[in-house]
């Protein structure tokens, strides 16, 4: 029987990355995204068996149609990689808002709990599943100007760990990647706009660069394949290194 992974938030970033990497793998790909035209074109892109649906994971409606939508076509869901969210608003906390605030919370936090809900539901009935979330090194550092962000991510890691022990004897493994700076349109975009400099990111890399959205790809495609089979509750770190560097300025060249 062919697998099925839902991903949302699918039509770009690491998500397409992601849906790619799984329909290479033999996988059909259900892609949920807020702009159900790109979603149904880049399902068309990955071929006939494949499928895009609209879906704005805020709204906990459209969450429960998705993932019924899936089943309907697709009939089961193996993989769920919850991908789906926005960039925080990068304002001064004193200048932040309680409505963006919260509206991001509800994307990044809400609909990864949502989607993780409805699919255990299937999953539980099948006999098991995996479900990759996207966390985030927001999630488990202190960074300015992202209270909304970091918060989101962090519960994002908390709820894996949680999700992953009670799902566990139903065959359900939950795991999430960390991913650091990624080299994506919104990333370019944020740099465009003054709010990244990727340079001083890529010398603050112990690896010397960004990340790419294939490479967060093979993470959550490892967590979901069977190479990771006695792996859940992890939220493992794919970010060059960031995070176990601890000195001031760039890091260190080889000497």
């Amino acid at each position: 029987m062919t697998p099925v992974v839902l991903i949302t938030g699918g039509a770009d970033g690491i998500g397409w990355a992601t849906a790619r990497r799984f329909a290479a793998g033999g996988h059909r790909v259900a892609i949920a995204d807020l702009r159900a035209e790109a979603a149904e074109a880049r399902a068309a892109e990955l071929g006939p068996q494949h499928m895009g649906i609209g879906c704005d994971v805020a709204e906990e409606a459209q969450v429960v149609a998705a993932v019924a939508a899936v089943l309907a076509r697709l009939g089961r869901i193996d993989v769920l990689v919850n991908n789906a969210g926005i960039p925080d608003s990068m304002a001064p906390t004193l200048a932040q808002e309680t409505g963006f605030f919260m509206k991001l919370l509800a994307i990044h936090l809400q609909g990864t709990f949502v989607a993780s809900r409805e699919a255990a539901r299937a999953m539980l009935a099948q006999g098991g599943g995996a479900i990759v979330n996207l966390g985030s090194l927001a999630g488990n550092m202190g960074l300015p100007r992202r209270n909304a962000y970091g918060a989101a991510k962090a519960g994002i890691h908390s709820m894996t760990r949680s999700m992953a022990v009670e799902w566990g004897r139903g065959g359900i493994r939950v795991n999430a990647i960390a991913p650091g700076y990624v080299r994506t349109k919104l990333m370019a975009k944020l740099e465009q706009e003054g709010k990244v400099d990727t340079s001083a990111i890529a010398r603050r890399s112990p690896l010397g660069r960004l990340g790419t959205p294939e490479e967060m790809a093979e993470a959550i495609w490892f967590l979901a394949s069977p190479a990771a089979s006695y792996i859940s509750g992890v939220v493992l770190n794919v970010d060059g290194g960031w995070q176990a560097f601890g000195m001031a300025g760039d890091a260190p060249a080889v000497e």
